[in-house]
């Protein structure tokens, strides 16, 4: 017995060892692994945003447009993000150390709530401009959103955040009522400067940052989102409404509201008049089927936007508000990760905002292409020689419900027939939908 323990003993010890070997070799993987997703994510933030700005700045058709400064100022809010914040949260979360010093993680800390409300203020802006584009006449548009209005909005996306970031976070106004459960954190972490970036706030700060961050905006958003929807579909119902007038059975020469796709950002009216003989009742019958598909289009447009918006940032903000008032015990693994999905919005705006906006599209091609804009004036003199009756189109990423809810409510006789036309204030609100 006295000869087998030793043996035993020594299998014990080399089954640690291996054990550990395996541990440490499971934990490289995971480390790895998380690096190449995090490095992902940043590069396409990055590209994404970057590409945006870089379209403004060579498309002057682009720059026409009120709502496409809102956009190029959140690619350029959601850039920042990722080049001054998003590298330093993901050395800290795969080295699992702090290694800048608390005055850095003071400035660190700071930033992502300054940027990080910036976008969110954007988003909010973006959908107020197509609230008044939309659900406003055209005269009423140009008196709210004039230059300086504009300008005074983008300031506010600016400075707004200011009173929520740097001055409370640098005053330590965040830590007053909760130093001792500050301290008792640095400590179990084994002290401040070399370890980790230690964030916590007491609830005044939670609910006002809260609220100024995310939930007011989100109401704004909602409410405005809400009331284009509508509107889109009352002026569907209008068009419709033409659409059986001019395919009802007549003698003569019945006037037909058709559409022309137009894709510059600049385009000219939409809509014309052309005179056919007799009646169309193929275009009758699917009347019932195009409204049905048009709201539906519509609708998943609009949810999309609201969607991601809310999949990515309420997480982080609800677990922001609740977390004071059960005595911060939110794991910092469920931290992490909400304010990772957080991130991962800034990499989803110009997809949402600008990728599916066709004149954004064009400009993208003519710098991917090297300046080459054959195939995009090829794509634009195809589609603007296309002419097609009212029906559940798609354009801009979206169905042509949307496109018509951008058209100011006007009708015009002209010699029986009837013409929508297409103003230019209506087409600033297209934006990314």
């Amino acid at each position: 017995m006295d000869r087998k323990a030793p043996r035993h003993l020594v299998n014990d010890i080399n089954n640690t060892g291996q054990q550990e070997e395996q541990q440490e070799f499971l934990n490289s993987l995971e480390i790895v692994v998380l690096s190449i997703v995090l490095s992902i994510i940043i590069v396409m933030t990055v590209f994404g945003n970057l590409l945006v700005m870089v379209a403004l700045c060579t498309d002057r058709h682009l720059r026409k447009k009120k709502t496409n400064y809102f956009i190029v100022s959140l690619a350029f809010a959601d850039l920042l993000v990722a080049l001054v914040v998003m590298p330093f949260a993901a050395i800290e979360l795969t080295t699992g150390q702090w290694h800048y010093g608390e005055l850095f993680c003071l400035v660190r800390t700071s930033l992502d709530v300054l940027l990080t409300t910036a976008s969110i203020l954007h988003l909010c802006c973006i959908a107020l401009d197509r609230y008044y584009a939309i659900c406003c006449q055209p005269l009423v548009y140009r008196h709210k959103m004039t230059p300086v209005r504009v300008a005074a909005m983008l300031s506010g996306c600016w400075l707004i955040p200011m009173f929520i970031s740097f001055l409370p976070i640098m005053q330590s106004w965040n830590e007053i009522g909760i130093e001792d459960i500050i301290k008792e954190r640095i400590s179990q972490t084994g002290g401040f400067n070399n370890t980790s970036c230690i964030f916590l706030v007491n609830w005044p700060y939670a609910l006002v940052c809260s609220a100024v961050a995310f939930y007011v905006p989100l109401v704004l958003m909602v409410l405005a989102y809400q009331r284009i929807y509508v509107t889109a579909m009352t002026h569907v119902r209008q068009i419709e409404t033409l659409q059986r007038a001019g395919s009802a059975p007549t003698t003569g020469t019945d006037p037909v509201v058709t559409v022309r796709t137009s894709t510059s950002s600049d385009p000219l009216d939409h809509y014309r008049v052309r005179s056919t003989t007799g009646s169309s009742s193929s275009e009758s019958a699917s009347v019932g089927n195009s409204r049905m598909r048009i709201e539906t289009k519509a609708a998943k447009t609009l949810a999309v936007i609201m969607g991601c918006f809310c999949l990515c940032w309420a997480p982080f903000f609800i677990t922001n508000v609740v977390d004071p008032f059960i005595n911060y015990s939110v794991p910092g693994q469920l931290w992490t990760a909400w304010l990772w999905l957080g991130y991962i919005n800034s990499g989803l705006n110009p997809f949402l905002y600008a990728f599916l906006n066709r004149a954004f599209r064009r400009a993208f091609l003519v710098i991917l292409c090297c300046g080459n804009e054959q195939y995009a004036q090829q794509r634009t003199r195809s589609l603007r020689h296309t002419q097609r009756p009212c029906s559940p189109a798609s354009a801009n990423g979206t169905s042509m419900a949307l496109r018509l809810s951008f058209l100011p409510n006007r009708s015009y006789s002209d010699n029986g027939r009837t013409i929508l036309r297409n103003e230019q204030e209506s087409q600033d609100s297209l934006g990314a939908l």
